[in-house]
């Protein structure tokens, strides 16, 4: 089935719905990326069978689509072989990247509170049961489970006395959470007992990063910490002294974030000492690490492009509408998903003007953010996934073995 698109981009050219065998693929490299005040991106590089997925500025075609109901705005986790895609009502369901195939499905029960994360061997995912009601007793409400990556069979399951919110992180050894009362933990990803565990004064954020062994996270108060992933000891803290709205970006020794009053900071990753702070015109929603430079969505729907090296304005861009998900930056490139209109915009990321454009349906985005394999990208729309490549139909019919 061929359904024409071309009014929606900005060159002409023809989405085309196939049916896509599988393919062979094999791990190169694995890579953690963070999302952005929105949400957390953890994505496997791996070889492409045929062309794959080489340019966004390239006519885009759709690979494989995938309907499903009470999709939530928690970002999906990927591997090599399968996407994990949380859905109301506590249910995980496993879709295969070849060929969009449901794969299996775990009924967690509850409410799944916090995006899903995947290493070679697990999803690990987060979820909250409702309290007994009309109990005198304090109740624990967080659920912590590791499950196994290929059937979807719970491996370990960990009570916590609040609910995982945010994002998840794995480590070689650890799992880091911080969740609804403000806690941060460090569990051992397993068996899933808890190694350490950090109150602060002010709540944790739901967002971090890691770099170096070292955990960079944020608190209510606008304190950013850099923590030890062993054993949990505080190295240094800054004070932005407003609210943090976004994640912790680390990249080059400086850790990047943005505030609610709008500035993005830039501080140095091993002092903690501040190296420039910038104003956009808005609360800061989103912080990226480029290619060339640090981009920054903000709540006047603006794309900033800022120098590394001294927050320097290198261009701005306005948007449809208020951008949820985080950039995703490719060869050059920046996908872009504002909550208002029908399509995700392709941005060029030396000038910040539109190249492309992806049709997904009026008001179809979500704040989940978009994932990248070596030869998919994948979409989390309100009505399911779409895996995207530059494939056309007929080139994916003769990379079929």
């Amino acid at each position: 089935m061929n359904l024409s698109l071309a009014k929606h981009t900005s060159k002409p050219f023809r989405f085309t719905v196939t049916k896509v065998t599988w393919g062979f693929f094999t791990l190169l490299k694995h890579m953690n990326i963070r999302l952005t005040g929105l949400c957390l991106i953890l994505f496997y590089v791996f070889p492409a069978y045929g062309q794959g997925l080489a340019d966004l500025s390239k006519p885009i075609y759709v690979k494989w689509s995938y309907k499903a109901e009470g999709v939530t705005s928690l970002t999906p986790a990927v591997d090599g072989e399968r996407v994990f895609l949380p859905l109301t009502k506590g249910s995980l369901i496993s879709v295969t990247l070849a060929g969009g195939r449901l794969s299996w499905r775990s009924e967690i029960g509850g409410v799944i509170s916090a995006s899903p994360v995947v290493d070679e061997t697990s999803v690990y995912v987060a979820s909250e049961s409702l309290p007994a009601p009309k109990s005198p007793y304090p109740q624990a409400t967080g659920v912590l489970r590791g499950l196994n990556r290929q059937s979807g069979l719970t491996s370990w399951m960990r009570m916590l006395p609040s609910p995982v919110r945010g994002v998840i992180s794995v480590s070689a050894k650890y799992l880091f959470a911080s969740s609804a009362d403000g806690r941060l933990y460090a569990i051992n990803k397993d068996t899933g007992e808890i190694s350490w565990l950090k109150y602060n004064a002010s709540p944790f954020n739901f967002f971090h990063s890691q770099a170096g062994g070292i955990l960079y996270i944020g608190d209510a108060a606008g304190d950013i910490s850099a923590i030890e992933q062993e054993g949990g000891r505080t190295l240094w803290r800054y004070r932005t002294r407003k609210s943090l709205r976004t994640s912790i970006v680390v990249s080059a020794n400086i850790v990047y974030t943005g505030t609610a009053d709008g500035y993005v900071f830039a501080i140095d990753r091993l002092s903690g000492r501040i190296i420039w702070r910038v104003r956009t015109g808005a609360a800061v929603q989103a912080v990226l690490a480029a290619e060339k430079c640090i981009l920054a969505t903000s709540l006047d729907n603006f794309i900033y492009c800022l120098a590394p090296q001294n927050g320097a304005k290198l261009w701005k861009r306005q948007l449809a509408g208020r951008v949820a998900a985080p950039p995703l930056v490719f060869n050059g490139s920046i996908l872009v998903a504002p909550l208002v209109g029908d399509e995700c915009v392709i941005l060029n990321l030396e000038d910040g003007k539109k190249i492309n454009s992806i049709y997904v349906g009026e008001d179809n985005n979500t704040e989940a953010a978009p994932l990248l394999t070596a030869d998919t990208l994948l979409l989390t729309t309100r009505e399911g996934l779409l895996a995207l490549t530059n494939q056309s139909q007929t080139r994916q019919a003769e990379a079929t073995p």
